[in-house]
């Protein structure tokens, strides 16, 4: 049915029943006339509209084929790619079990406290729950570098000019700890309590690290290279309480087997090696970075000059023989 007969058909319709003196006044004759355009458009506008009910643009609704293709995050040690490790090649990673960054400006004694502070109500709360204390850790420990890569993301937009790589390091370890997150909740679920706390925990880690890397992005990195310190400590008890047979040695969980590369026969403590040895790595990664920014070499596509490198040095050295003299001279006043 097309426009004109759609109009007509309306037009008899709505006459029948009208008595003849009123269908003879000019007046209706005129006004409805006049209305006849507009009728015409408002049925033509109806018809289009059913015309089209039923016909779907395919183009609308078609999934571009680059996001039918799999993601498979990547580890973030190197380690991890190039075989697959068994139990007693974990136990040999080199990670530096007892590494320890002596704090040397005020920002780095800042850092320590802050991390050493929040490590007191996290004991508190979960104590030998191991295993919901690395829910929670994980939680918290992917917030810095996806914090650190936005703003730097932002910052290279500013200045029209590349952020020397540090953008993908920092998103890459935020991936790593979301991955540590994913794999532990196929391990345990955390309570309710557990989740408000966590929600809570985050929402003020989150804004006040952001503002810790707005103001001074070098103590921010030292907070994080100080934590993941303490994250080192946590799974080393992790792992004992499994070798004391107080946690099951579970067989890993598939998405831990296939991140990290392990082998089929991986258990638990296979994960916690692993997970471990990441820490490491960001505990070290963290700390270069706040080295960085103290040398104002910030380029991480060139090699730090000797001299900051023998700068850091004789610093950790001094430092370390300060902190060696004060607990000297502690030891000799109590003895």
């Amino acid at each position: 049915m097309n426009a004109f007969k759609a109009t007509q058909l309306l037009a008899s319709k709505s006459m029948v029943g009208l008595p003849t003196s009123i269908l003879a006044s000019s007046n209706l004759r005129t006004s409805f006339v006049r209305s006849v355009p507009a009728c015409t458009r408002q049925v033509h506008l109806q018809l289009h509209k059913e015309d089209r009910k039923g016909v779907v643009n395919p183009d609308f609704f078609k999934v571009p084929e680059e996001l039918l293709n799999e993601v498979h995050p990547k580890p973030i040690r190197n380690d991890f790619i190039s075989q697959k490790l068994t139990s007693a090649d974990l136990e040999k990673l080199d990670i530096g079990l007892t590494k320890h960054r002596e704090p040397i400006t005020f920002g780095d004694k800042v850092a320590l406290t802050v991390v050493k502070s929040l490590r007191i109500p996290a004991d508190l709360f979960f104590r030998k729950k191991y295993l919901h204390r690395a829910v929670a850790l994980e939680t918290v420990a992917a917030v810095p570098g996806m914090v650190g890569a936005v703003i730097r993301h932002l910052r290279s937009l500013r200045k029209m000019k590349h952020d020397g790589g540090w953008i993908t390091h920092l998103l890459h370890e935020a991936e790593n700890e979301r991955m540590h997150l994913l794999t532990w909740m196929k391990v345990c679920q955390p309570t309710l309590l557990e989740r408000m706390l966590v929600t809570a925990v985050q929402g003020v880690f989150f804004n006040c690290f952001f503002l810790f890397y707005l103001f001074t992005p070098k103590t921010a990195h030292r907070i994080v290279g100080y934590l993941e310190e303490e994250a080192v400590i946590s799974y080393t008890g992790f792992l004992k309480e499994i070798d004391e047979g107080r946690i099951e040695d579970k067989p890993a969980p598939q998405i831990a087997v296939d991140y990290w590369n392990l082998q089929k026969s991986a258990t638990l403590r296979d994960v916690v090696l692993a997970v471990r040895a990441d820490e490491a790595l960001h505990r070290d990664t963290n700390h270069h970075f706040s080295d960085r920014i103290t040398l104002k070499q910030e380029d991480l596509r060139e090699e730090i000059s000797r001299s900051g490198m023998l700068h850091v040095a004789q610093q950790q050295e001094q430092a370390m023989s300060r902190n060696m003299d004060v607990e000297d001279g502690k030891a000799s006043k109590w003895a």
